[in-house]
């Protein structure tokens, strides 16, 4: 194998995951900056269609035309736009009424609940070391939300209903990935977004559940209007993020072992400090920082965790010659 091939293969899948995690972080800061002004699921509906442009005028040409999409897992790629888009509903919705930074925060705790779900439902062992991880997330989240205080908004269970959805994603991306490419994955993604934002826009496009106090759901609920044309570039973006951004993370996903590729998920955080500065002009307070820190050490000591532990299994299996 040579070195240029070698190292493809070991760097791709980090900077990939790395352009993905800026892509959306683009999307989250773009998507916020105007859920004052249309309904989720009209920007939605945009995403979806700009990114399907996107897939099919750039992507596909270059990765064996049409025939590139077919699949035999049709219900799985279903299943697991539908956790997509549950996750991004949640997400979003949360954002229209919390600092960037602090929905981002709780979304975090994903990769703990992969986790928990690895015990449940793989039937995994989880020492000591990981619970205690997952004790110290679930910590910073409590004090992301402060149940109790008067900082306390019900929104803040939005992005973890959103890390529940992400964390299900999660599972079936490791799964398909074997058989199914990085370009379908993204493909029927951007399909179920297209498919469930029409559905939303004949049920409640036409404004008549809006009017709502609470931001998240007016967000929701909101008419639909023809975007203004200082939207449109703002539209684009969030639509080749989104395409970009879900092409380049089911590849590292699909193409690097999880424990490797989880961690550079993390840039997200420090990504969302800086655009809620910028942009929003919000600063996270003291509190807010310590759970953001707690949040993101222990998904990290986790995943070290898991690595370590898969590394010293395959050190004591036993090697026969041949």
């Amino acid at each position: 194998m040579s070195i240029n091939k070698l190292t493809y293969l070991t760097l791709g899948g980090p900077i990939s995951a790395l352009i993905a995690v800026i892509c959306f972080s683009l999307n989250d800061m773009c998507i916020k900056f105007i859920s004052g002004d249309y309904s989720l699921h009209q920007i939605v509906f945009f995403r979806s269609i700009i990114g399907l442009g996107v897939l099919l005028g750039l992507l596909v040409p270059f990765s064996g035309g049409l025939l590139s999409l077919r699949t035999q897992r049709l219900g799985l790629h279903l299943l697991r736009g539908l956790c997509v888009v549950f996750a991004n509903l949640c997400f979003f919705l949360g954002l229209a009424s919390l600092q960037l930074a602090d929905g981002v925060a709780i979304f975090f705790i994903s990769p703990l609940l992969i986790t928990v779900f690895s015990v449940i439902f793989l039937k995994e062992t989880v020492g000591l070391h990981r619970w205690s991880a997952i004790f110290a997330g679930l910590v910073g989240v409590t004090v992301i939300l402060r149940p109790g205080s008067s900082a306390f908004q019900f929104a803040s269970f939005l992005p973890l209903a959103a890390a529940f959805g992400y964390a299900s994603l999660h599972m079936l991306t490791r799964y398909i990935g074997r058989t199914e490419s990085a370009l379908t994955m993204s493909f029927y993604i951007q399909v179920t977004f297209f498919l469930v934002s029409c559905l939303f826009g004949v049920a409640a496009g036409g404004g008549q559940f809006a009017g709502n106090e609470d931001a998240s759901l007016e967000f929701l609920m909101r008419a639909w209007v023809w975007p203004s044309l200082e939207d449109f570039p703002l539209f684009v973006l969030i639509g080749c993020a989104s395409a970009f951004g879900g092409f380049f993370i089911s590849y590292a996903y699909r193409n690097s072992e999880a424990g490797i590729i989880a961690p550079f998920e993390y840039f997200a955080m420090p990504l969302a400090v800086f655009w809620g500065y910028i942009v929003f002009a919000h600063w996270p307070d003291r509190i807010s920082f310590l759970g953001m820190t707690l949040v993101v050490g222990a998904g990290l000591y986790l995943i070290w965790r898991e690595m370590r532990a898969k590394s010293s299994a395959v050190k004591d299996t036993p090697r026969y010659r041949r």
